[in-house]
């Protein structure tokens, strides 16, 4: 068994986040060589409750993932890296790896009837390459869990210092 703590992941810190997109479309290009927010394989939104602060979605290249599990012809494998990859050759488009996310990360390309995910750019992702803040970075799963650990405790803190007294 891979030492998982060593694996890289994304980490996505929305404190540094401006919402410019370079990372959707450094991911777009990546793969289908065109700029298009809709053929990422991450997502950022505007967080509908507080103005200038963003939300992140992207594969966490579960350490046993489900869309594995769910899909019906095996399409989706875990290598030693603790990448998540869809062969797209094997897929059939029939979305249970979508539906069975907790996170619905991987999304149909309707012209090419097949499903796509982050595939962590065999070893560079673009999207933190060209993240211009910093806001998604490449990091071991050990650090990115302290670093989420740290922001969740930030905002406890934060919600702490609003709650009326």
């Amino acid at each position: 068994m891979a030492d998982t703590d060593n694996q890289k992941v994304l980490f996505y810190d929305p404190e540094l986040c401006s919402g410019c997109s370079y990372c959707m479309l450094a991911c777009s290009y990546e793969h289908f060589k065109v700029l298009d927010y809709e053929l990422s394989n991450l997502w950022i939104y505007p967080d509908p409750q507080r103005p200038f602060y963003y939300i992140g979605i992207h594969c966490s290249h579960c350490d046993d993932p489900i869309c594995k599990a769910a899909c019906p012809v095996e399409a989706i494998s875990k290598g030693e890296d603790g990448i998540v990859n869809i062969d797209q050759n094997k897929c059939i488009g029939c979305r249970a790896c979508n539906i069975m996310c907790p996170i619905s990360v991987p999304w149909k390309n309707l012209e090419r009837r097949v499903s796509f995910k982050c595939d962590f750019c065999k070893g560079d992702p673009k999207c933190a390459k060209f993240c211009p803040t910093g806001a998604i970075s490449v990091k071991t799963r050990k650090e990115a869990r302290e670093l989420a650990n740290k922001l969740i405790l930030k905002a406890e803190a934060k919600a702490n210092e609003r709650r009326p007294r």
